[in-house]
């Protein structure tokens, strides 16, 4: 009970330092800058989106018409790469675009797919051809480009906002991680844990910050400078990269670059993910290749989602059922004297389980109650909040089955397409 007692504090005092000391990252509060009226009328920048698709065709009538009549008064275009689908993405996407051009959407042009070099990821590809697409001669072109996905639903006023801030902050890269779809019970109980351990990973509120070397982005809503890029040598210098949101955000901050990152209601992902394969698929996806495909990184991974996410709970009961058991009488005697009876015993409760209990009930709280702000996020009950332990122990489960699909040869893919292996940037 005493070695159980011991790591129950290290758990604990590791709380303390996250909730106090690591970025705020289980704070919600990270969203687009407060600016003022932004650009004068006529003067807003020239703005690209770039839709990378596969095998979309059943997505895009959801998601595709809002990006086209987003409401933006500047020069604003959709690029959408058809990668080699087979479910005719291309014709529903050039049929959509076409009505919308009708109602005075903005301009489509979808971009055939051409077959993918060897050492590049398949969507940094399909970004790649969308991104020369847009800009047709060598430093020609629009002054942002916007790269997100065929999934992504956007409210009319969301490219505006984020012109708005970019511009009235100086950033080369602002992104909003799109509210994910948490509709099943599964989503309802994997999805918000997803978003908090992204955090935990990269503190939003750090990588904001340009004196910190942390950096990341999210896929679903990347507005980027594009000068900043070809600056930076432009997406052939991530052309492997599998996790390209988080390769992105490193290439232009670690250029020199002010970069945003936050959270957002107003660009949701409406990706179902209806079972446990499909979620630990997704996480199975990229879990090892964000760690390098190193043994060690994944052993302290494993090690530290135990100590942080399994230990306080654990030490809790282990020591409250302890102290119980010491409590209780061990050897009684009964007397009869007055007509009453009186019971003794000699239980004895000892330190460890009550520092164990103790240890972990903090721990267990301190969790909790950092997973409150992103369940209502996502307008989940808080009661959920106690129960991050178990989710954490699948995460674990999961990023280790990442590591054995690695090893046993099964590839990574991007919507069913098979992925070379390459090595993330450093962070």
């Amino acid at each position: 009970m005493l070695a159980v007692a011991v790591v129950a504090i290290v758990s604990a005092a590791a709380w303390i330092y996250l909730v106090a000391a690591h970025g705020g990252f289980w704070l919600t509060g990270q969203r687009l800058p407060p600016a003022g009226r932004g650009p004068e009328q006529g003067n807003w920048p020239s703005v690209a989106a770039v839709v990378p698709a596969r095998n979309e065709a059943g997505t895009l009538p959801g998601t595709l018409p809002a990006l086209l009549g987003q409401d933006y008064p500047g020069q604003f275009q959709v690029f959408l790469v058809d990668d080699n689908s087979d479910d005719g993405t291309g014709a529903v996407a050039a049929e959509l675009g076409e009505k919308e051009m009708r109602n005075g959407g903005a301009p489509l042009t979808v971009v055939t797919g051409a077959p993918r070099p060897g050492g590049w990821a398949g969507k940094v590809w399909a970004m790649a051809q969308g991104m020369a697409a847009a800009e047709p001669d060598a430093g020609e072109g629009p002054e942002y480009l916007l790269f997100t996905d065929a999934d992504i639903a956007w409210a009319p006023h969301a490219l505006r906002d984020l012109v708005r801030s970019a511009e009235a902050d100086d950033r080369a890269l602002v992104s909003q991680m799109a509210l994910l779809r948490a509709e099943s019970w599964w989503e309802r109980l994997i999805v918000p844990a997803f978003v908090y351990f992204f955090a935990q990973l990269y503190p939003f509120r750090t990588v904001n910050d340009p004196r910190r070397r942390t950096a990341a982005a999210a896929g679903g809503c990347m507005l980027i400078r594009a000068a900043a890029l070809r600056q930076a040598g432009g997406l052939e210098q991530i052309s492997g990269a599998l996790i390209d949101d988080v390769a992105l955000g490193t290439l232009l901050k670690r250029a020199g670059n002010r970069t945003w990152l936050g959270l957002s209601t107003s660009v949701g992902s409406v990706r179902p993910y209806p079972d446990l394969a499909s979620l630990w698929r997704m996480v199975a996806r990229s879990a090892y290749v964000q760690l390098r495909y190193n043994p060690l990184l994944l052993a302290g991974t494993l090690a530290g989602l135990l100590l942080i996410y399994a230990v306080p709970p654990a030490a809790f009961i282990a020591g409250l059922a302890r102290a119980l058991e010491d409590a209780a009488p061990h050897s009684a005697t009964v007397a009869s004297t007055t007509g009453q009876l009186t019971v003794t015993w000699d239980g004895r409760i000892s330190a460890a389980s009550v520092a164990a209990a103790a240890a972990g009930l903090a721990g267990w709280a301190l969790m909790t109650a950092s997973f409150v702000p992103v369940l209502r996020l996502y307008r989940l009950s808080v009661l959920r909040a106690p129960l991050l332990p178990l989710v954490a122990l699948l995460y674990a489960a999961m990023t280790a089955d990442s590591a054995r699909r690695h090893y046993s040869g099964r590839s990574v893919s991007w919507r069913g397409r098979a992925a070379d292996r390459v090595e993330p940037p450093a962070r």
